[in-house]
């Protein structure tokens, strides 16, 4: 499956791509760990706004049973936004971050492996090709909009499009501070 004409395989490149981004976290210290920290951080709004936004809503209207596949994966989401939002307040350096920074991952990879067994699996048998690449094609512009930062309670694909272009003004000016502070 090609990443850039099927949302199964976008989604899954992009699970793989955070695993990875834990794994430089961990492993790094100092201004390493920040950046890296920060790029997971921003990979996770970004990657999680746009299932908000594209996948659970297919899912809702187009899986026998999809409110309760979406209600649980969204309900993971909140958590991993919930933790992440602490993570992003502390500094990597704190004795606190790593455990927490651990809790997270084990949190983000339990629903990283629920959406590909329960969701992307229903995707698969429910969308055509078409339908997937459409659906690949508006997880990327759902991104490239998308807040860079993780704001709990809103996990709808409604709350998403009303609050998420001020969130993501915000988030990127705040970025783009924070960027210029640290170099």
């Amino acid at each position: 499956m090609n990443p850039d004409t099927n949302v199964v395989a976008l989604l899954r490149h992009q699970h793989g791509e955070i695993r990875n981004l834990f794994d430089k976290v961990e492993q790094t210290t100092g201004d390493a760990r920040r950046d890296a920290f920060r790029e997971l951080v921003r990979m996770l709004a970004v990657h999680e706004t746009a299932e908000e936004e594209v996948v659970h809503p297919y899912t809702r209207r187009n899986v026998d049973g999809g409110d309760g596949v979406a209600e649980d994966r969204l309900a993971e989401e909140r958590e991993a936004k919930e933790m992440l939002a602490r993570l992003d307040d502390m500094d990597t350096e704190d004795e606190g971050f790593l455990p927490l920074l651990l809790e997270l991952r084990m949190a983000v990879m339990e629903h990283a492996r629920a959406e590909e067994r329960y969701e992307f699996a229903h995707l698969l048998r429910t969308a055509d090709e078409r339908q997937l690449a459409t659906m690949a094609k508006a997880v990327k512009a759902a991104e490239s909009t998308a807040p860079t930062r993780p704001h709990p309670g809103v996990e709808s694909a409604a709350k998403n499009l009303s609050l998420g272009p001020l969130a993501a003004v915000t988030d990127r000016a705040r970025d783009a501070i924070r960027h210029a502070r640290d170099s």
